[in-house]
């Protein structure tokens, strides 16, 4: 065959993958959208996705925590079902909600094809740290990305922590901070639609002064620029970091002794005494917070808070006794791969 007949089939086949990856996706996914989004934002967010770039492929477990938010919660589930990367499976991290959100979760089950974990414990008050660690032990990939019930992730969003993962660091996320009015409005056809990451349409929608908005204005490269310039020091943050499951085992998982204010972070300060290098992703890996209330905020909980966390930095602790694994139950951990 000559070059005139090569050249052309050569160039074609990232072409004929993309196309056979599309129809492998909707086939995965030949469900009928919902009465409330149109055909149009359907075929946009289910059967249009970029191929994704070459590069590692894993299983990822998301961990993502929530308590009587459903409404939230669906927008948010939403957001997983147009992520460019597919390996992955949700864990719901429940602190004691009501039936409501397990309604939401077997409909979002239904509609998206997703494969979503309900981890539920009774509701005791605050013990987000307490169901986050099941979940952990319950997750089956071996890398985690942490993240909220609040938080809605951009389309590229698992794509970005997958290809910026390695071994011996986590990464720390950015999150835009939506107004109440801006996270109200916003519908499924918005996210399957990628309009709520359009500049022009957060600013139509009353998001203009957004904190954080800057993060939506970098390009590809800017991005990665802006996160090896800024002052902003890389930390665990809750609503948007991940690191492999056997860095979170290795410290004993979140400490179950704290409460709202700040907690996430401890257990991000024993990874890095543990060696675990921090890495900026903020302006690369970005979410989108929907505005709530937090009744269970107070000040005791920070002050306490702040106590084992100083306590953690002072003596550069990297194990907890009251994590994953504790002397009066039974051991929890996976056998990591």
């Amino acid at each position: 065959v000559g070059s005139e007949v090569l050249l052309p089939m050569l160039r074609s086949l990232p072409n004929l993958a993309q196309a056979a990856c599309g129809n492998f996706l909707s086939s995965r996914l030949a469900v009928s959208p919902p009465d409330e989004i149109s055909e149009d934002a359907w075929e946009h967010g289910f059967r249009s996705r970029p191929f994704p770039p070459g590069g590692q492929c894993m299983l990822v477990s998301v961990i993502l925590s929530t308590y009587n938010s459903p409404e939230w919660l669906e927008k948010v589930l939403w957001g997983y079902a147009v992520q460019t990367y597919r390996d992955f499976e949700i864990l719901v991290a429940d602190d004691g909600s009501d039936q409501r959100t397990a309604l939401v979760l077997g409909r979002m089950r239904r509609l998206t094809k997703i494969v979503i974990r309900h981890v539920w414990h009774e509701d005791r008050g605050f013990r987000k740290a307490v169901i986050l660690n099941r979940a952990t032990a319950d997750a089956a990939g071996d890398y985690l990305v942490f993240t909220d019930g609040d938080c809605i992730p951009r389309h590229d969003f698992l794509e970005t922590h997958v290809a910026l993962a390695r071994p011996g660091c986590l990464l720390s996320g950015g999150c835009v901070r939506l107004p109440r009015g801006t996270s109200e409005r916003i519908e499924p056809a918005d996210i399957l639609a990628r309009r709520i990451t359009d500049l022009e349409w957060l600013e139509a929608a009353g998001a203009a002064r957004a904190r954080g908005l800057r993060m939506l204005r970098a390009g590809r490269w800017t991005a990665r620029l802006f996160d090896a310039l800024t002052t902003t020091r890389p930390t665990w943050n809750g609503c948007n970091s991940s690191t492999y499951r056997r860095h979170v085992l290795d410290v004993n998982g979140h400490d179950e002794r704290l409460r709202y204010g700040g907690g996430d972070r401890e257990m991000g300060e024993r990874l890095v005494n543990l060696g675990i290098r921090p890495v900026q992703v903020r302006y690369r890996a970005v979410c989108l917070h929907l505005d709530h209330d937090r009744p269970y905020a107070n000040a005791e909980s920070w002050r306490e808070n702040h106590e084992i966390r100083d306590s953690i930095r002072s003596n550069r602790a990297t194990w907890t006794t009251h994590g994953i694994e504790q002397a009066d139950r039974p051991a929890r951990r996976r056998v990591a791969a």
